[in-house]
């Protein structure tokens, strides 16, 4: 009998070429421009993040008094602001608080809105009607407001910031994977953990969530967009990021009355780049989208 052969004379199963349901969404999304080209924009300004400092051709903090609103030219790329600083060397740098604020915001509101979500789903009855009622109150005021509300009795901080969007987030997700929860929880898979006697933590985060990670990682993605929207604005609002940094938003408040006298380069290049890396993470969202839906 061949190697290749079954016991019974059959043809073995080719077990090579089957692939698991994420690996099938792992290849898809390497067939996918949209979510590579969305991926390649991140990782870029990741990379400006992490490593920009030590390319910049200028310090992004030191004035310059004497070329204070130079255009750009050869010396300045990106030109000058209204004391002197490289605008280039700025925006480039001034993504790392942005990428390291606008991530935590979206970890924390995925944390705590899939635990909610698994909460109201499973148990349903009064407890899912209390709690998304609670919910859908929050979610009726627009995030920018409940962070200028949070942020003015807590103070402005970046760690303020990443819990107010976090938890202003949390309940978008909730709703997603309490839904997801809803469809699960009529399985056979959990009717089977409640018959063996499992905890109610277990049959959720054991049993059911492994098979809800696909509309949390699509939801994940999302907000991550809509987070460094949320850091940018309340940063140009001076509820964000504050001074001395070169964070986008906050070099677009200090800079924007500039636009009047014709100085558009103080203000053109940092809303680039904020377009740019929303755009990114949309496109890298989308991608994910249909991965999971193909």
């Amino acid at each position: 009998m061949s190697a290749t052969d079954s016991p019974a004379g059959m043809p073995a199963p080719d077990n090579a070429g089957r692939r698991g349901p994420m690996a099938e969404v792992f290849f898809s999304l390497l067939r996918s421009g949209t979510f590579l080209t969305g991926l390649g924009i991140v990782l870029f300004w990741i990379a400006c993040a992490l490593f920009g400092e030590h390319f910049v051709p200028y310090d992004p903090l030191a004035d310059d008094i004497i070329n204070a609103l130079a255009p750009p030219s050869a010396e300045h790329w990106f030109g000058t602001d209204q004391i002197g600083r490289d605008v280039f060397s700025r925006v480039i740098v001034g993504s790392r608080d942005i990428l390291t604020v606008a991530p935590l915001a979206t970890l924390l509101a995925t944390v705590a809105g899939t635990a909610l979500g698994l909460f109201t789903g499973y148990f349903r009855g009064i407890v899912d009607d209390i709690i998304s009622r609670i919910l859908e109150a929050f979610m009726a005021i627009p995030v920018v407001i409940v962070a200028l509300l949070a942020i003015v009795a807590l103070g402005t901080s970046k760690t303020t910031v990443i819990v107010v969007i976090g938890l202003s987030f949390a309940p978008i997700i909730a709703r997603t994977v309490r839904s997801a929860v809803l469809a699960e929880r009529e399985l056979d898979y959990v009717a089977a953990a409640q018959l063996r006697h499992e905890s109610a933590f277990h049959t959720m985060f054991v049993e059911i969530l492994p098979n809800v990670i696909p509309p949390i990682l699509v939801e994940t993605t999302v907000r991550l967009g809509y987070a460094i929207f949320a850091v940018a604005t309340l940063s140009f609002m001076g509820f964000g990021i504050q001074p001395p940094s070169p964070d986008w938003g906050l070099s677009i408040s200090s800079n924007y009355g500039m636009i009047g006298g014709g100085f558009w380069w103080t203000v053109l290049f940092d809303a680039l780049a904020i377009a740019t890396l929303v755009i990114g993470v949309n496109l890298a969202a989308d991608g994910v989208h249909g991965a999971f839906n193909d």
